[in-house]
């Protein structure tokens, strides 16, 4: 059975009694309390002021007793916050929060069952991969080529050098030519020069 108590409005930051509520989480009723009086913070008052309300509700109501008791739960929730404010500066005011809590704790006298910790366990049987299945090889052959092509290849590698020698007849026709009016060009222009320098000696 569940035993709860609960103190709202507590007048401390629900972060400070987190702190000590945390301590006596799943403890024993007796060893709860001890903890609470050797603890020298204002939570602690508080958390036991509680804890000791929760069990009288077990003994007095449900007819338990406080040695069967252990702490299942003590949570503290945010309250409601008072705003006050501080005058600073350049006449301006800076904000106070006084923080309020809300503690629940709940007793129980049904003992858990303890789980085993994670490095006694067995661990998961791992499934095996599947056997991998071997791709059939497939073996590469040299394909035949018949006589006939074999034939037509060699043909047009005899006939390859003969068209070059035909296409550069043309090219060499061609520059003879040229180099032909170049020797007549050059010598007319010798023989304008001589004109002219027997002219200049005449003169």
């Amino acid at each position: 059975m569940e035993v709860r108590s609960v103190y709202k409005y507590a007048r401390i930051s629900p972060k400070k009694a987190r702190d000590v509520a945390r301590e006596i989480q799943g403890l024993p009723v007796s060893d709860a309390i001890d903890t609470l009086n050797f603890t020298p913070k204002k939570a602690a008052f508080l958390i036991g002021k509680t804890l000791k309300s929760a069990v009288a509700n077990a003994e007095n109501n449900h007819d338990l007793a406080a040695d069967s008791l252990h702490v299942k739960e003590a949570n503290i929730s945010d309250g409601p916050s008072f705003r006050r404010y501080k005058p600073r500066a350049r006449g301006s005011a800076s904000a106070i929060r006084k923080r309020t809590s809300h503690i629940y704790i709940i007793l129980t006298d049904e003992m858990e069952v303890e789980e085993k910790p994670a490095r006694d366990r067995k661990p998961k049987s791992k499934k095996k991969p599947a056997p991998k299945v071997k791709e059939p090889e497939i073996e590469e052959t040299e394909e035949e080529v018949p006589a006939t092509q074999e034939n037509d290849d060699l043909t047009n590698v005899e006939s390859a050098p003969v068209a070059e020698e035909i296409s550069n007849e043309p090219e060499a026709e061609a520059i003879d030519e040229v180099s032909e009016i170049a020797e007549e060009v050059s010598d007319e222009s010798s023989e304008g020069q001589q004109a002219t320098e027997e002219e200049k000696k005449e003169d």
